[in-house]
């Protein structure tokens, strides 16, 4: 490496050594791989259909259709996160290939590869009960650790955690170890999906305010306090309620979008505050000078000097966006049924908490981890981007 490639990417390193080397981030960091790596592996851990039949009829693979066109009201969310699944299983097999440049074009055609069986494959409704059907037929089959899929009714309503449903069943019957694995998938797509818009609008916002200040800046930023004036979990709940009234097919497409259009208002705040301090040093008066346009001052200029602060942002509205969404299900404004979701499980324990523990402890602890584990990488993040 060359002395400018060195000093290119030490600040970079240094940031990395100072994350790493403080322990409640590197816990974050654990907290979040256990949330995103189950959510991701869902069809792998939770499926009632066989992975891999053989015997008889020969070998058969029931798991792919479903796999590539999900029979879920969210099959849309179910397909990006089987999709990213693919993915990493295809850089997993080219990370060997060199050289680099070599190995990017083999990894940017899987990608584009990846997406046409998801485009090409029609759900189907499959109502085989293959657990019975393997027994009957005497062929070999190889399921997932968890048999079970999320919208099975496999046992009693409310059966206790045991030996076949390690985390018991909820209301109907269906298994709780299941359905907490596919709900990781809806809180955490709420989570990335609802703050990444959050952080789009608020960036675009501030950093528009930060750069042209003047009247422009007074009118924006008068607009956002108005806003701001309203509580933002109340706005939630009204505006979820209006879409209900409307006939909105609750989905979780219109939760990260409710959510995502109502959290970027104190992001827009911190946004321009950081403009304000860049747009005053000499290099922003430079670009100006040499009459560099306005859009890409402020893209390849401006917005690297302060990505620190919104990622630090992003990684706290990850945390708040998972909770909102909890709250929702939890009364019946967010995430609709049979969707999972770890607030629609709380909820089913709202009648008595403690008869019905397990729907009460599994998703809270769930959430309690993933809220602990995004809140302590952004405090992470922000030692190592921003030390005193």
């Amino acid at each position: 490496m060359s002395e400018g490639q060195a000093q290119l990417h030490s600040p970079f390193r240094e940031a990395l050594k100072r994350f790493w080397s403080d322990w409640p981030a590197r816990i974050g960091t654990v907290g979040i791989l256990l949330l995103l790596l189950p959510a991701v592996f869902a069809p792998l851990l939770a499926n009632g259909r066989p992975l891999l039949v053989w015997g008889g009829d020969g070998i058969s693979l029931p798991f792919w259709r479903a796999f590539f066109a999900p029979d879920s009201s969210e099959y849309l969310v179910e397909q990006v996160f089987n999709y990213l699944l693919l993915f990493l299983i295809a850089w997993g097999v080219l990370r060997p290939v060199r050289p680099r440049r070599l190995r990017r074009i083999l990894l940017a055609a899987a990608a584009a590869l990846l997406v046409l069986p998801f485009c090409l494959t029609q759900p189907r409704l499959d109502k085989t009960d293959y657990r019975r059907q393997v027994e009957q037929s005497g062929a070999h089959a190889v399921f997932a650790p968890i048999p079970y899929g999320p919208f099975e009714i496999v046992a009693a309503p409310f059966e206790a955690p045991g030996r076949t449903h390690w985390l018991g069943a909820d209301d109907i019957g269906r298994d709780v170890a299941s359905r907490m694995i596919y709900g990781a998938r809806a809180s955490l797509a709420v989570g990335l999906f609802a703050t990444a818009i959050a952080l789009a609008i608020g960036t675009l916002v501030g950093m528009a305010a930060g750069y042209y200040r003047g009247w422009f800046d007074l009118l924006v930023m008068r607009l956002v306090e108005i806003l701001l004036c309203f509580p933002t979990f109340l706005l939630l709940l009204i505006l979820m309620s209006i879409l209900k009234d409307r006939k909105f097919e609750q989905s979780i497409l219109i939760v990260i979008a409710v959510i995502g259009l109502t959290g970027w208002i104190g992001l827009a705040f911190l946004v321009r505050g950081e403009v304000l301090k860049q747009r005053a040093l000499p290099y922003i008066q430079s670009c100006e000078v040499v009459g560099i346009p306005v859009w890409r001052t402020m893209l390849v200029h401006l917005l690297p000097n302060i990505a620190g602060p919104i990622l630090i942002s992003f990684t706290f509205g990850v945390a708040g966006a998972i909770l909102a969404e909890s709250g929702l299900s939890f009364l019946g404004f967010g995430v609709q049924p049979p969707t999972a979701s770890w607030g629609g499980l709380l909820r089913q324990a709202f009648d008595d908490p403690l008869a019905y523990w397990h729907l009460t402890l599994f998703p809270g602890l769930a959430l309690f981890i993933a809220v602990l584990a995004f809140n302590f990488t952004g405090e992470g993040l922000r030692k190592a981007l921003a030390p005193r």
